[in-house]
């Protein structure tokens, strides 16, 4: 999120008491989609700001909460640092920070700082979009931790069950759609925790050791990245219709990459599947449509598919 941008949402909530996210986007020029998604993190960082359902419903400061910088207290300017910083360090981005920063009381300050490169956020859930969940037991403290650079006795709770306690130097947290991770320095070397599976959080009294050079931003690339070629470990070229584009997005979602178009006028694709037999079959529902380029396996496969609905429906009488 634009950090001009997350004021502009303040401002706007404190001036009209209730707005949606239609209203937003209206105003601030941005899609409805990216209006809500701001509106979410602007709450998931502990801003005092919740959505109402229902026909006449909108979003709103609770209880009235303003919003004027100087009137902010040390827990809400941290708050909005951590979902101010997060966005590609533009220029412009960098001098609305330090605008930003100006404004604030002087004891915020430094904690606003360290807050504004302490969160990343991605909104492109790990596969289908989650609904808006509320904020981790734990997540308070680790933003503590992470901004004040000090290490933590974690307790935590793996997929497989399995309980550990360890100590770990916290770097950053990142929010993937609605689900929040704890990206942290350990002796087995950088890990990542989900905070929803976080046990405790206790401070040691010691200082965090940050690696040189460590951007939280790039971090989290490498990280999903990594994650997303364990999910979907087959890669699949292929050419397909422009007018399949947008099924393919809401089939694939964020597994689907869009090139440059072709001489022929279709578009080049990229789609990842967890293996052959299951992106064959989501992909034979499109026919001519889409043609697998490679691997030659999944060729095969939708070849294999087509002969079985030809045996079956081949010479069906109409």
């Amino acid at each position: 999120m634009r950090a001009d941008r997350l004021v502009a949402v303040l401002m706007l909530l404190q001036t009209r008491g209730r707005i949606t996210a239609a209203e937003v986007a209206t105003e601030l020029e941005i899609s409805e989609r990216t209006a809500r998604r701001d509106l979410d993190a602007l709450a998931m960082a502990g801003l005092p700001v919740y959505s109402q359902p229902g026909r006449n419903g909108g979003w709103q400061l609770l209880g009235g909460a303003r919003t004027d910088l100087s009137g902010l207290n040390a827990a809400e300017a941290r708050a909005l640092f951590l979902v101010a910083g997060p966005s590609p360090a533009t220029p412009e981005l960098k001098a609305a920070l330090r605008k930003l920063v100006r404004a604030l009381p002087e004891p915020f300050r430094a904690d606003a700082q360290a807050a504004s490169t302490a969160v990343v956020v991605d909104p492109n859930a790990w596969g289908r979009a989650t609904p808006t969940r509320p904020p981790p037991q734990h997540l308070d403290a680790l933003q503590h931790a992470v901004i004040e650079g000090e290490q933590l006795h974690l307790g935590y709770v793996a997929r497989d069950r399995a309980s550990t306690t360890r100590v770990v130097h916290p770097l950053g947290l990142a929010a993937k759609g609605s689900v929040w991770y704890l990206v942290a320095d350990t002796d087995a070397g950088l890990r990542t925790f989900r905070v929803d599976r976080v046990t405790s959080a206790e401070r040691t009294g010691e200082k965090a050791v940050r690696p040189q050079g460590f951007d939280l931003a790039e971090a989290w690339r490498l990280i999903s990245a990594e994650v997303d070629q364990l999910r979907a470990p087959v890669r699949v070229l292929a050419a397909a219709d422009v007018s399949v584009v947008p099924l393919l997005r809401w089939v694939f979602d964020t597994q689907v990459r869009v090139g440059p178009a072709r001489p022929d006028g279709r578009i080049d694709v990229a789609v990842g599947g967890p293996h052959v037999e299951a992106l064959a079959g989501q992909l034979a529902g499109f026919g001519a449509r889409i043609e697998v380029l490679e691997p030659v396996e999944l060729r095969a496969e939708l070849a294999r598919i087509a002969d079985e609905l030809v045996a079956t429906y081949g010479n069906h009488p109409g």
